[in-house]
């Protein structure tokens, strides 16, 4: 992976870092990077529900890659927001922003409450938090409506994190592209 320096210091959203790419892009490899940069203990906050042996071997291999020592996962399909408050002065990897909108969009939850609680809690946290999203917008156009619309919110939620957080790196082919840097500007 190439090194980058982010320098994830601060909390708020400002002292937040939103990673985007597509799948098995190297974005939570990334992610755990930049938080273990820091020191522990970290919290990973894990959105993703096993409803299938696929997703329960995911899982399994995500744990294993990211070892136990330093680590402490907290299970939230629904409400990111009250953990990431919960745990204000911890550095938070919340691995997957885009599973955790398929957790409000599948459950009927306001997808636009949850989105702001999200962001008001962001403010608030005094670690630095880390957040992953599929960017799954680059892609076809989904056949089914749900399809659609999960693309559309996917798209709005990063954009709304992207313009509130103060890195944003996309990931492709293991690779970091940094869109947005604001300790650099200064």
């Amino acid at each position: 992976m190439t090194s980058i320096s982010l320098n994830l210091q601060h909390g708020g959203a400002q002292g937040s870092l939103l990673v985007l790419g597509g799948a098995r892009s190297g974005k939570s490899r990334f992610a755990e990077g930049a938080i273990t940069a820091l020191p522990a203990p970290w919290l990973y906050l894990a959105t993703g529900r096993a409803f299938d042996d696929e997703m329960r071997a995911r899982i399994a291999q995500h744990q294993q890659e990211r070892g136990k020592v330093g680590w402490q996962t907290v299970e939230e399909p629904f409400d990111v927001a009250k953990v990431l408050q919960q745990y204000s002065g911890t550095p938070v990897l919340l691995d997957c922003l885009t599973l955790w909108l398929t957790n409000l969009l599948l459950d009927e939850h306001n997808i636009a409450a949850a989105t702001q609680a999200l962001l008001s809690s962001l403010q608030t946290r005094k670690a630095p938090t880390v957040l992953v999203g599929n960017e799954v917008g680059l892609g076809i156009v989904p056949e089914s409506r749900l399809g659609r619309r999960f693309r559309d919110e996917a798209g709005l939620l990063h954009q709304r994190l992207a313009a509130c957080v103060g890195k944003v790196v996309f990931v492709a082919a293991g690779l970091p592209l940094v869109l947005k840097n604001e300790d650099a500007a200064r």
